[in-house]
């Protein structure tokens, strides 16, 4: 008894040294690892945090709802010439259903990332998708002379995204540590580009089935309701930091404005921010605008009439969408299958391979949009590398967020990088596209030829972003490694600490106390 009783007064002194601020001036040492080595408790004797089998149902559960979430947020590019025929709108204001989207997201996205870090995650997810079934159902009974209620219910629907992707990462992040944490996540984030098909496909079967463009968007909330009882019932809370712990949690709180410090001097945050900005700007304008982009390539071409009918079946949405879930899993699986392969090799190779895939698709989006005007079957050769290569990021980003920020302002961190990747990137991006478009098309505002040439200049912006990504994505390979080192410290060093590593300052008696303890410990293992 006489060890633990040392040991304990020991660390009762170290922790009257210890600062929770986020200055610049704390230091790491051996004091610190031999510290917690200490006081951390033989690995058969840490409990688990949450049950293996439990844990990899609540990813098959959050990576369905993910998958619903994306669908809903592309079905209505699925359906853009309908939605555009009957409500007798510019490409500008369609652009603008998109946007409206977004920018709530973006603006709830801090509110639930500051309530995912302090209050019940499950509680938090199960209200935003309650919100978001009941208006992405109300949108669909939206009539002709009311577009302005469609996008008030659009702008609604975010608040579901909002709630749910600010938090479901953190815990994943909290059921799984390492290699399966990062496969984990790999699977979570194979539904982006998934869902994002499948939008597309579901919109415009839908459409064309029911001769109803609104059907649309009621599968989405039908599937939804399943993805709620899922939820409540097969979803854990897991503590934050149960995983780095053995289920001991990171309990101690702190402001919000001291998480947001610490955020903004965590340079790998701040540039991975970026980088992602630029690929949500990049894809945003992507995603939306290609299957009416390829509609008017083939009426330019002289293969396709115009739509001058209510229903305007656009077969480049299936095409699309197809294209979207196959490159999705392909690139997804082969990016996390990269990363694991160099990480341990090469210490700041996630950001690189992301660099790597931005860069890589810049040439591809420029072929697609000079080449869909003499061959639609050369674009989708394009449209799969391109897509492909950005899919590549996708659970690459997600998994250096996880590691490069300590679990207790994991919430925090995801929603502000949601928050500025939404407003600088793909909430602007399909209504900035729009708006040139528009802006072109008045020198022939009768020509379907000129339709389609001044989409594709507005869409040259794509591949000018995608280089930005690239440098933002390169900077952060200049400090990730070092980042990623302090947060791995902070959560081994100290369970209980939320804020910055402490600094510890420990006079002549404490060392020698320190010294004691650590022998008789020693001898009595």
């Amino acid at each position: 008894m006489e060890p633990k009783g040392s040991v304990s007064s020991i660390q009762g002194r170290v922790r009257a040294h210890r600062s929770l601020s986020t200055s610049s001036a704390l230091q790491y040492g051996a004091l610190v690892n031999s510290l917690s080595s200490l006081s951390a408790p033989e690995e058969a004797e840490m409990p688990a945090a949450v049950p293996p089998v439990r844990a990899y149902i609540a990813v098959a559960v959050l990576c369905y709802i993910n998958l619903l979430n994306y669908m809903e947020r592309y079905t209505i590019a699925g359906v853009l010439l309908n939605i555009q025929r009957f409500f007798d709108i510019n490409d500008s204001t369609a652009g603008l259903l998109q946007t409206v989207f977004i920018c709530s997201f973006l603006l709830l996205a801090p509110v639930f990332g500051y309530l995912g870090d302090r209050y019940n995650r499950k509680y938090i997810m199960i209200g935003g998708l309650c919100v978001w079934l009941l208006t992405a159902t109300a949108s669909s009974f939206v009539t002709k002379s009311y577009f302005w209620v469609l996008v008030l219910m659009r702008a609604l629907v975010g608040t579901g995204e909002a709630s749910y992707t600010t938090v479901a990462p953190t815990i994943i992040a909290d059921l799984f540590t390492g290699t399966r944490r990062s496969v984990m996540i790999s699977a979570f984030y194979i539904f982006i580009p998934v869902g994002s098909g499948l939008g597309y496909i579901s919109g415009s079967s839908l459409a064309a089935l029911t001769g109803n463009w609104q059907w649309a968007l009621r599968l989405t909330p039908i599937m939804g309701v399943l993805g709620l009882v899922l939820l409540i019932f097969f979803c854990p809370n897991p503590p934050r930091g149960a995983a780095e712990t053995h289920g001991t949690g990171v309990t101690e709180p702190s402001s919000y404005l001291d998480d947001v410090k610490y955020l903004v001097k965590n340079k790998s945050f701040v540039w991975s921010t970026l980088g992602v900005t630029s690929m949500a700007f990049l894809t945003g304008a992507f995603a939306f605008w290609m299957p009416t982009f390829l509609y008017r390539a083939q009426v330019y071409q002289g293969h396709q009439q115009a739509c001058n009918t209510q229903i305007c079946e656009n077969k480049h949405s299936y095409i699309f969408g197809a294209v979207t879930v196959a490159t999705g899993i392909l690139g997804v699986c082969v990016g996390a299958a990269l990363s694991r392969h160099f990480r341990d090799k090469v210490s700041n190779a996630d950001p690189v391979i992301c660099a790597v895939g931005m860069l890589g698709s810049v040439p591809c989006l420029l072929i697609i949009l000079f080449v869909a005007q003499t061959s639609i079957p050369v674009t989708y050769v394009f449209i799969f590398l391109g897509e492909t290569l950005l899919s590549l990021n996708w659970p690459i980003l997600a998994d250096i967020l996880l590691y490069v920020v300590i679990p207790t302002r994991r919430a925090t961190a995801e929603a502000l990088q949601i928050s500025v990747g939404h407003l600088l990137g793909d909430a602007g991006s399909p209504y900035l596209v729009g708006v040139i478009s528009d802006a072109l098309s008045t020198y022939h505002p009768e020509s379907n030829d000129w339709s389609f040439h001044s989409l594709k200049y507005s869409l040259l912006l794509c591949p000018f972003v995608g280089i930005l990504g690239a440098v933002f994505f390169l900077m952060t390979s200049l400090y990730i490694t070092e980042d990623r080192r302090v947060a791995q410290q902070l959560c081994e060093g100290d369970p209980h600490v939320h804020g910055a590593v402490p600094t510890l300052e420990l006079g002549t008696e404490e060392k020698e106390g320190n010294a004691v303890a650590t022998s008789s410990l020693e001898e009595n293992l």
